[in-house]
């Protein structure tokens, strides 16, 4: 049975990723013995921490890091390493102790990084494909990460260094959470004999709650532009215009730097509430009793997870035809799909579910939750992630 080291430097604010860290530390844990060295962008906010100079030092090569990622090898012995996201305080630098080392690694792709700047390759309402082929200046011109240019140039200089050094040869298996998003990085060069497709596993709930449907939609997630908030909320005006009084009801929950616009949409507009940030019992009553959910991310969505979540109460998902959205929303059967910014499409396709009787937006539920027992089945996830360990430690 091999030995793992689970590496994540943790986001200042705790998103999907780092749940889905969590989740896979669990389903690994059933086969494998797994240890964890974890960082926490949140050291860098705090009192003593390296100034803005000093931070930019240790973007490309933190040697406490290293050092705390080397103690990690030589305690727990592991066979291979698993890295996720490892900026900003971890540093490329723990690829360069593991080639030294010779520990594979097998890193697991949440996002686009390390092949842009941003994680997203989107910014400004644009796809920056090039980004992947280490193409950056739109991302710095846009200031892609952090808002700010100068440390966008940082990083993109990190990334430079660090495809030219080497040190990414410690990979030998890497994971992307979608065919989409891997057939995205071998067009920009990954070797396609050392890049894996394994989607999400999930812990279905045993039984679907009580469905109730509520006669509204629902929207869960960050309030950035990227997860298509403005062609919803202009979808939601169009269809307040158009229908009055009858206009379903859009409910968003979430939090970020579209929490004001939400707000004023709110205000004028008595089809739309905004919920604020949910969780818990009150999340899972919004999904329990929502009509369907709607997904319309305008970047390239690496799987979409929150599809899952619908899928989980059995309800229909409305989602963008973006990205692993493609590959988890069938068009017909499990919901429907627009094009990714279409106000206009948004409309439609509410104006469709809205056409179905409650019995045939039920069958396309229950067709959402089959799909999840099927495709993210927690003991097909593990033989399969078992497959990319043992290739990884082969060393082919």
């Amino acid at each position: 049975m091999p030995r793992l080291l689970q590496v994540f430097n943790r986001y200042l604010h705790t998103g999907g990723e780092e749940k889905s860290v969590d989740r896979i530390f669990n389903h690994v844990s059933e086969r494998h013995e797994v240890s964890r060295c974890f960082f926490d962008s949140a050291d860098w906010k705090k009192p003593g921490a390296p100034g803005m100079a000093g931070q930019a030092a240790r973007l490309f090569y933190n040697a406490e890091s290293r050092r705390r990622f080397e103690a990690a090898m030589d305690k727990h012995r592991p066979d291979a390493a698993l890295f996720h996201n490892l900026y900003p305080v971890a540093s490329p630098s723990l690829y360069r102790s593991a080639l030294k080392r010779r520990l594979p690694v097998i890193q697991y792709l949440h996002n686009f990084r390390p092949f842009c700047v941003s994680g997203t390759a989107y910014a400004r309402g644009q796809i920056l494909e090039e980004a992947l082929r280490g193409h950056y200046w739109r991302e710095v011109k846009f200031a892609s990460w952090q808002d700010s240019v100068i440390k966008s140039v940082l990083f993109a200089m990190m990334l430079k260094l660090l495809h030219a050094s080497g040190w990414l040869n410690s990979v030998k298996a890497w994971v992307a959470i979608s065919e989409f998003m891997r057939d995205r990085l071998v067009e920009a060069g990954v070797p396609q004999n050392k890049i894996f497709a394994l989607r999400h596993s999930w812990d279905a709930m045993p039984e679907v709650p009580a469905a109730e449907d509520g006669g509204y939609y629902l929207f869960l997630g960050r309030l950035v532009e990227l997860k298509g908030l403005k062609p919803l909320l202009d979808a939601w005006q169009a269809l307040h215009a158009k229908l009055g009084e009858r206009t379903p009801q859009l409910r968003i929950a979430g939090e970020g730097l579209m929490e004001a616009t939400v707000r004023a949409h709110a205000a004028n507009n008595p089809s739309v509430k905004y919920l604020g940030l949910i969780s818990g019992d009150e999340k899972r009553e919004a999904l329990r009793r929502c009509r369907a959910l709607i997904a319309p991310s305008i970047w390239w969505e690496p799987l979409g997870l929150v599809t899952y979540e619908a899928y989980d109460f059995a309800k229909p998902v409305l989602a963008a035809r973006s990205g692993g959205l493609i590959e988890t929303v069938m068009p017909g059967i499990t919901g429907l799909l627009h094009e990714p910014g279409s106000a206009e499409g948004i409309a439609s396709d509410v104006l469709a579910m809205e056409k179905l009787s409650l019995e045939e937006r039920s069958v396309m539920g229950n067709a959402g939750r089959e799909w999840l027992l099927r495709e993210a089945n927690t003991k097909a996830w593990q033989d399969r992630f078992d497959e990319i360990v043992r290739f990884a430690i082969s060393g082919k």
